[in-house]
């Protein structure tokens, strides 16, 4: 008898956003399909509450989970605790959803040491438990490998241009290190600038290419360190499973 597959184990992923979410909603798109087999996002994290990227995770189908800590309240209701406190909060968040990858869509705050050494497994983030197998954090960044690092890379990218010192920009998706922007990237797309052309349309151009970007970036780092496996199920098995079901069902009905 010819044999049946089946996926194996579900590749789990948390996003971290800071706004509207259009680079989330790609994700929650393309999770579950060719593009993203296997896959499915577990948590959204947010460190702005009003953040219209959470609104797009709870009206998913089905819902993803969302969770919000900002810094400042964070620093509030916890009186002498630091930036790094915060991080290792966010890192601890995250490390409870045994994510397979972490994925950095549009977060707006720059992660220090603590979150990095707590995904990584080098410190603990409950008690003394640690990470068992590293997480990998990848981040989208709207500019090419060294080129326009930090905040604003659109805009810095368009006003160089129109100064003449660069004919095209483009997007990354990266690894995430300690230094800002400076992770070894995964993928690189180039974007051209036409002469004449406005930031607005550019600026969509651009979008337009990080969408896939960043599912085609997803796929990359999971398929490395969490490969989609099939389960081969023989129809002999599904056979005797069937019978070992069927025949008490009807000795009992006799």
């Amino acid at each position: 008898m010819s044999n049946a597959s089946a996926p194996g184990r579900e590749r789990r992923i948390v996003v971290l956003i800071s706004g509207s979410g259009t680079n989330l909603q790609a994700l929650i798109d393309a999770q579950n399909t060719p593009a993203l087999p296997s896959t499915r996002i577990s948590l959204v994290l947010s460190n702005r509450k009003a953040a219209y990227g959470l609104t797009r995770a709870a009206q998913a189908n089905p819902p993803i989970p969302t969770a919000y800590l900002g810094l400042q309240p964070f620093l509030k209701a916890n009186p002498g605790k630091t930036r790094d406190d915060y991080d290792v909060e966010v890192a601890r968040i995250v490390a409870r959803e045994n994510p397979d990858l972490v994925v950095l869509a549009g977060w707006m705050h720059i992660m220090g040491e603590g979150f990095l050494d707590v995904v990584s497994g080098e410190r603990p983030y409950d008690g003394e438990k640690k990470v068992e197998k590293p997480i990998p954090v990848i981040n989208l960044h709207p500019a090419l490998p060294g080129a326009f690092d930090g905040a604003h890379a659109i805009e810095r990218a368009y006003e160089a241009f129109q100064k003449g010192e660069i004919k095209h920009s483009g997007a990354m998706v990266h690894r995430v290190v300690k230094e800002v922007d400076r992770g070894e990237p995964v993928l690189v797309r180039e974007v051209e600038i036409l002469p004449g052309e406005p930031i607005e349309a550019f600026e969509e151009r651009l979008h337009q290419v990080e969408w896939k970007l960043i599912v085609e970036g997803t796929a990359k780092v999971l398929d490395e360190v969490a490969p989609v496996t099939i389960v081969s199920i023989s129809a002999t098995t599904v056979l005797s499973a069937s019978v070992a079901f069927i025949v008490p069902w009807i000795s009992h009905i006799a």
